[in-house]
């Protein structure tokens, strides 16, 4: 039996840039021939979520969010959308341990693998310290440097801040960096006050964000004190006696289609590795 991939993301009808990782990643999983059929979904752009699951040929379906945390899309936009029978109490999930949930779409004869986001997922861990790597241009970077991991934050929806708090503490188990702290935008401890928090004089700043838009290219950026005025930042960014290596959106990294390819394997997906070949974003620069 065939199988399809769908990746489904938030997309914009204002930002361009929006649409780009799920489209790179969709590309680099069909490049690879890691599945029979991949193909992808938004919620604010075409194609639309309300008519992706009759795009597909395969009658045996995979839907992967390209979300950082768990809460109102992945619980409630993306299901109602694809018109899936889904309920969120069969994850059984604390906030950060969704894995998937077998359903029935109510318009189309499909079995569909609904997924928990990709933001949750263990192996993102890896892709916020390659992140690091590619920012740097190090790849054994770590010692005598910090890392700050960022999420949004907001009061309405708390697994926001607790993905962002569980990747943070996994990259701390692992002892590779001086310090790893969790920081936010729209919660305490505040981005804002990043050179406050670490002792290192370099500091890493890796945005658990899906895509570079306002908060990753300027709002961040302004709250810590290394935009340049004209629109972008320099990397490094001196500040208060630190290197800041800002590393823009982590779901532009190029290991999260491997990422996208885990989700679906953890749910069943035959997923043929042989054709896979990954190599990381070049690192942002501002412009």
């Amino acid at each position: 039996m065939s199988e399809a991939l769908l990746i489904v993301a938030h997309g914009s009808h204002l930002n361009p840039k929006s649409s780009t990782p799920a489209q790179d990643h969709a590309d680099a999983i069909r490049v690879a021939g890691a599945v029979d059929e991949v193909r992808e979904a938004y919620w604010k752009e075409e194609p639309s979520l309300r008519n992706a699951l009759r795009t597909v040929t395969a009658d045996e379906v995979y839907v992967v969010p390209l979300f950082i945390s768990e809460g109102y899309f992945t619980e409630e936009v993306l299901p109602r959308e694809l018109r899936l029978d889904f309920d969120a109490d069969d994850w059984d999930s604390d906030g950060t341990s969704a894995d998937f949930v077998t359903c029935t779409p109510a318009d189309v004869a499909k079995t569909v693998h609904y997924c928990g986001p990709v933001g949750t997922h263990d192996a993102m861990t890896d892709v916020i310290v390659r992140r690091a790597e590619t920012v740097t241009g190090d790849p054994e970077v770590g010692a005598g440097v910090g890392l700050a991991v960022v999420g949004h934050g907001t009061k309405r929806n708390e697994n926001s801040a607790k993905a962002v708090e569980y990747h943070a503490d996994r990259v701390r188990d692992r002892g590779r960096f001086d310090e790893v702290r969790a920081l936010f935008m729209d919660e305490d401890p505040e981005i804002d006050d990043v050179t406050d928090h670490f002792e290192s004089d370099d500091v890493v700043v890796v945005p658990l964000f899906v895509a570079d838009g306002y908060h990753t290219q300027e709002d961040i950026p302004a709250d810590m004190g290394i935009a340049d005025g004209a629109g972008g930042y320099a990397v490094p960014t001196r500040l208060d006696g630190h290197d800041i290596w800002y590393a823009g959106a982590i779901g532009t990294e190029a290991l999260m289609a491997d990422v996208i390819l885990e989700r679906a394997a953890d749910a069943g997906a035959d997923i043929d590795r042989s054709g896979e070949s990954r190599t990381p974003t070049a690192a942002a620069d501002g412009d």
